[in-house]
């Protein structure tokens, strides 16, 4: 486990970009965390480490799922906020994209919990000591 403290929009960026530099092909990426803390500056962060365009990422929440594609690498950037059933979760393809074996991030985890791989990488994100202070706590990944 590792404990970050972001200050700011580029520190949570940053924390993002060493992330995806540590991936491997087929990572899940599973975020957890209040609104408004800072997931898809992460996801900004976690595109570019995968070696893709970071301006191209975007929240998903009203398509559910965006693709962003690099030279090397996929990232599928999910939004299950709205995800209240199995029903609902087959809908938007998911499990087609765990078995593609390309990296996927997942945003409002907390609500697919049950069908997140047991290896997955878990973010958990929460406020900090000021307004614009994160604490991201990383899982599933050494970054010694």
């Amino acid at each position: 486990m590792s404990v970050f403290i972001s200050r700011s929009v580029s520190d949570t960026v940053e924390i993002g970009r060493r992330l995806g530099e540590k991936l491997k092909k087929g990572d899940v990426v599973a975020y957890f965390g209040p609104m408004g803390m800072g997931k898809t500056a992460f996801t900004h962060g976690l595109a570019e480490g995968l070696g893709i365009d970071p301006s191209t990422v975007s929240s998903p929440t009203f398509a559910l799922v965006h693709e962003y594609r690099g030279d090397k690498r996929i990232l599928y950037h999910f939004d299950m906020y709205r995800i209240t059933d199995w029903d609902s979760l087959y809908s938007t393809g998911y499990f087609d994209y765990l078995d593609s074996g390309e990296n996927l991030a997942v945003e409002w985890s907390e609500n697919i919990e049950n069908a997140l791989p047991d290896e997955c990488i878990r973010v958990e994100f929460k406020q900090g000591n000021s307004e614009n202070e994160r604490e991201i706590t990383i899982t599933g990944v050494d970054f010694n």
